[in-house]
């Protein structure tokens, strides 16, 4: 899959770039995730113009994150017994539809809250088997060796996205409508799908993990019986739940506290996803050993708590930026730095239900903290749900300094 030619400067800095299937991986995924974005960012301000509500916020995100708890492991557990890249374009496919029925609601002037959150739970649902698959799926693409670098420019794309899509989004609502945004992001998973359509890939016999028991129960012990492993996806559940699920507060943030507009609440999510481009670039551009890898995952903690507590205290809007920037930073030093730690340890014939059960811990806690901060920030506003936010990794930090020994370091 390694391409045989001279080797660009982007190669030579990010080792997966050498594969041309991770190269065209990177260009659609790149572009169906800007839509992403922009659904997202549109979707939360629809709900939150129709209900005038936190509490709506936290329980359509609860819905949409639901099926991924829910289904992921045994998702996982499929992926390992399926061809992923079959899967993988089949859920592709699954959101383009769910997309442009957004659209056409929006459009017709029927997406009313429950209607946006059936149609969230059936992302979610597509999501579930979407999310291990594609984790899974990056090793076929780079191999083990260039894994680590992978997953970093895999967060690095996911981000910069986070940067794109909410700045267009904010724009594209004020000026044409939230309509606009979903009809954007059902056109951008034709990129995707290109992307893999054109990938020159072994059969699929030879990219599944061969022989064993290929159950879910057999994946959970295997798990039980990782130290270093369990304790990271506890981890990464603890702050998936009430850290990252801190940018479902930004609309109430923006209108109650700064009287931003839509442009505004854009803003401060791109400032997140800035600060996240930038450290998963500097994730991405060379190897690290287990123990510099635990190093960097628990000052990644400690700086996306700092980042959310100062954004609590925040006086003024341009404090609020610079406060988003930090925590995207070092979000992303822990949750990429987690991912590719698990993946290193994990066997393949496991991987599957292995990323099912990081998917579980990644999005599918989701639904919990969305449903505990928006009911916090009803009452008392954005400010104290998102101290709860910046808490949970610094306490998250001081557990994980204990319970990862340094036998855990080949992993952690």
């Amino acid at each position: 899959m390694a391409d045989g030619g001279s080797e660009g400067e982007a190669g030579r800095r990010f080792p997966a770039l050498h594969h041309s299937n991770f190269r065209r991986y990177v260009v659609g995924q790149g572009v169906s995730l800007v839509g992403f974005w922009m659904q997202s960012v549109a979707q939360g301000w629809l709900v939150y113009s129709v209900s005038g509500s936190e509490f709506w916020l936290g329980a359509v995100a609860f819905v949409g994150y639901l099926p991924v708890l829910c289904l992921s492991p045994v998702a996982g557990a499929i992926v390992d017994r399926v061809d992923k890249y079959r899967l993988i374009l089949s859920t592709q496919a699954a959101a383009m539809v769910l997309a442009f029925a957004l659209a056409a609601l929006a459009w017709a002037g029927l997406a009313t809250v429950p209607t946006v959150a059936v149609l969230a739970a059936l992302l979610g649902t597509v999501g579930a088997f979407d999310l291990p698959a594609r984790q899974a799926f990056l090793v076929d693409l780079v191999g083990a060796e260039d894994l680590p670098s992978a997953i970093a420019l895999n967060a690095t794309i996911f981000n910069t996205a986070r940067v794109i899509g909410p700045a267009v989004a904010g724009l594209l609502v004020g000026s044409a409508g939230e309509t606009s945004c979903f009809l954007v992001n059902g056109v951008s998973y034709l990129a995707a799908l290109w992307a893999l359509w054109g990938m020159e890939l072994p059969p699929p016999a030879s990219r599944r993990a061969a022989g064993g028991d290929r159950s879910l129960r057999s994946g959970l012990a295997y798990v039980r019986g990782q130290r270093a492993t369990r304790s990271l996806l506890v981890a990464l559940g603890l702050v998936s739940a009430f850290s990252l699920q801190a940018n479902i507060l930004m609309p109430a943030l923006a209108k109650r506290t700064f009287a931003a507009d839509a442009t505004g609440y854009g803003l401060l999510l791109t400032a997140y996803g800035a600060g996240a481009v930038s450290s998963a670039l500097l994730l991405a551009r060379r190897g690290r050993s287990g123990r510099e890898r635990r190093r960097v995952l628990l000052a990644g903690l400690v700086v996306f708590g700092c980042g959310l507590l100062g954004l609590a205290a925040s006086a003024d809007y341009a404090t609020a930026l610079l406060c988003q920037l930090v925590a995207g930073f070092g979000m992303v030093r822990f949750t990429a730095t987690t991912n590719a730690s698990v993946q290193l340890q994990v066997e393949d014939a496991y991987r599957g239900r292995v990323m099912g059960l990081h998917t579980v811990m990644f999005a599918g806690m989701a639904p919990l903290g969305s449903l505990v901060l928006g009911a916090l920030a009803t009452p008392y506003g954005p400010r104290p749900a998102l101290v709860l936010s910046g808490l949970v990794p610094l306490l998250v930090a001081w557990w994980l300094q204990a319970s990862l020994r340094p036998a855990d370091a080949r992993g952690a």
